[in-house]
């Protein structure tokens, strides 16, 4: 797993205070901590216009490295106190110089040039020598050297965000009780799930969950051998519910259960029907999935498992208008149709001759033939789904063009509660073709017969396999 971070991919003209396919809802005015060796950063990768999907729980072959972990994640025991006292009570106190340095230094450290692959880090350093000339007297005046600054990387996707803005994005918190998780190897190579962020206020915080602890058990099942987006999934229910969680405090602290009230806002994405072909001898599953939040996966498996019972035999996923959400999500998704082994997508960071393989890892929920329906604002974590079973022949495209929403964003937080959205890198099918700017070619303008369907997935895998 990848730093602590929460992601989203998001459409150009889109903005993250929009209520368009977004990331985590909270409670007001929520504050992600995480260790400042990640800059704070928070909603991590963003995937260009409105598809997020988490750092912190995509698979540790995803492209960007993190940073390496800090000494709270030591094992050793000497003279280890909690880390309560690294939490925070709210933004911390920082100079206006400090914040636009703050902002200056991620991009340093951080951004991939997609664009006119003018930028480098010697011509960025003078500019923060010469911004930073000069005293900042008011916050406003950081914030918007911060917003020019970022303007001339001359990239649509790289911007600033208020501390209102920036706010708005918890929406999507994939636990449900405001905790961003993390799997962390000790020294015997064994996973550990360790609490990476924690928002101030949120019913984790309130209960006494902390940042570092080691999550042992959700519901007295132990948790041991499971990834972050699974053990997310066991801490989501329906709002108001409560869940006990057992935490190590620190690293050789006591474990102790806390039961957790969930206040998880986000609304399910998932519209389902059967369908009957005009013959009446197939029956498709239709399934309209709007954006990816933190209850698609677990929505849409539902949806389907439900459509199978009732006699479906093959699905329509209906992807057109959404312009994406949480980008694990979409990956977790691409994995129910896929078999063990088949790419999902590529991730391409600073250097472009460096390529990694996103993998499923699992079998597939359904077998049965898949149409998706798509159009020109089908984007980013959307297109990462559609091509991801296109390339793979577990499904054929219908409709238009996609948009064309490559690029992989992370937002980091800023000390005084403020953020900035910064391009790191950008995905490739895995058929090696660049979403980005180009969309994705549907194989069909209207729906074909299923019998043409068959055919076309049929050829396709032969052709794959030939």
């Amino acid at each position: 797993m990848n730093g602590c971070v929460w992601l989203k991919l998001t459409p150009p003209s889109t903005t993250v205070t929009q209520s368009r396919p977004q990331l985590f809802h909270i409670p007001s005015n929520p504050r992600l901590l995480c260790s400042n060796w990640v800059h704070h950063t928070v909603l991590g990768a963003l995937s260009g216009a409105l598809s997020f999907g988490f750092l912190f729980s995509l698979p540790s072959a995803f492209a960007l490295q993190p940073p390496s972990l800090p000494t709270l994640y030591s094992e050793t025991c000497r003279d280890v106190q909690p880390q309560q006292d690294m939490l925070q009570t709210g933004p911390e106190v920082v100079t206006n110089e400090g914040l636009v340095e703050e902002a200056w230094q991620i991009v340093n450290d951080t951004f991939l040039d997609t664009g006119r692959h003018r930028w480098s880090q010697d011509t960025w350093q003078l500019k923060r020598e010469d911004i930073l000339s000069n005293s900042i007297q008011t916050r406003s005046k950081a914030h918007h050297i911060i917003k020019r600054m970022l303007a001339s990387l001359s990239d649509p996707y790289t911007r600033f965000l208020s501390p209102e803005e920036f706010s708005k994005m918890a929406r999507y918190d994939m636990t449900g009780i405001g905790i961003n998780l993390r799997e962390v190897p000790d020294e015997n190579g064994d996973i550990r799930m360790k609490v990476l962020g924690i928002i101030l206020d949120s019913p984790a915080h309130s209960a006494g969950v902390r940042q570092g602890d080691e999550v042992l058990t959700v519901n007295n099942m132990e948790v041991k051998g499971k990834s972050a987006f699974e053990v997310s999934s066991m801490l989501q229910g329906p709002n108001g519910t409560s869940v006990t969680i057992q935490v190590k405090h620190g690293n050789c602290g006591p474990a102790e259960s806390i039961e957790v009230q969930r206040q998880l806002v986000a609304r399910t994405p998932v519209f389902y029907r059967l369908e009957q072909t005009d013959s009446g001898a197939t029956r498709v599953g239709y399934i309209r999935l709007k954006e990816f939040n933190a209850l698609a996966r677990k929505d849409l498996v539902v949806a389907m498992k439900r459509l199978q019972d009732m006699g479906a035999s093959s699905f329509v996923l209906d992807l057109r208008d959404n312009l994406g959400g949480l980008v694990q999500a979409g990956i977790e998704i691409a994995k129910l149709f896929l078999s063990e082994g088949d790419t999902i997508i590529y991730t391409v960071g600073r250097d472009p001759l460096f390529q990694t393989a996103i993998v499923t890892d699992t079998s597939p929920l359904v077998q049965a033939p898949v149409v998706v329906l798509v159009n020109d604002k089908t984007a980013s974590a959307s297109e990462i789904v559609a091509s991801a079973l296109h390339d793979n022949c577990r499904a054929v495209l219908v409709g238009k063009r996609t948009f064309g929403k490559g690029l992989i964003q992370s937002v980091f937080e800023l000390h005084d509660g403020s953020g900035v959205v910064i391009t790191v890198g950008k995905y490739v099918t895995p058929n090696h073709k660049d979403i980005n700017g180009n969309g994705i070619e549907p194989d069909f303008q209207k729906l074909p017969a299923w019998d043409d369907v068959s055919q076309h997935l049929s050829k396709c895998s032969m052709l794959r396999q030939g």
